[in-house]
């Protein structure tokens, strides 16, 4: 398969609940995170699967899944790759095939930019980088943004967010970005 046809298969593959199949409707379908991926990504994300591929079945099997994730960038921890098979291997063949596999990348990376737009958010109100968010830097930022709220609204937002109680949010703790 030349370049050309691998980017015109991956660009147009479905991606489905479950193997590849095309435009198959099914009950009770999960929905997938809204993050698309650029075709080089694709081009990417298939170049790693056909590393494992290597009777051109379409299918990995599951004791590869890991190492061509690992392939792509992304470090899954046992646990990650059970939870991953129990999504896309509901049959229990031990195989996943590649609209499965494309499925998993495509959350493994909406996953990253999440956690990459947690911190860049985060770096918004720390703006006196001390890895904390006080008081003080949510009263700013509010300001900022035109938001009139009272001490008493950013103080319970600050309550609701702070997981340990000291009064600040922390770094480690990206839940708190997300209550505000």
């Amino acid at each position: 398969m030349d370049s050309a046809e691998l980017s015109r298969a991956v660009s147009t593959a479905t991606i489905g609940s479950g193997s590849l199949t095309k435009n198959k409707k099914t009950k009770n379908k999960r929905n997938l995170p809204t993050f698309d991926l650029s075709l080089e990504q694709k081009v990417d994300i298939k170049k790693a699967f056909d590393l494992f591929d290597t009777e051109c079945t379409g299918f990995i099997e599951v004791k590869e899944l890991r190492v061509a994730i690992r392939a792509l960038g992304f470090e899954p921890n046992k646990e990650e790759i059970k939870n991953m098979m129990d999504e896309v291997d509901k049959d229990k063949t031990g195989r996943i095939a590649f609209n499965d596999f494309l499925t998993l990348m495509r959350m493994k990376m909406a996953e990253k930019d999440t956690k990459q737009d947690l911190m860049k958010a985060f770096s918004f109100f720390d703006d006196d980088r001390t890895g904390r968010i006080t008081f003080d830097n949510l009263k700013r930022v509010a300001n900022e943004l035109g938001e009139n709220l009272t001490d008493e609204e950013l103080q319970e937002m600050i309550d609701e967010a702070d997981l340990d109680g000291d009064g600040e949010l922390s770094q480690g703790n990206d839940v708190c970005v997300r209550h505000m």
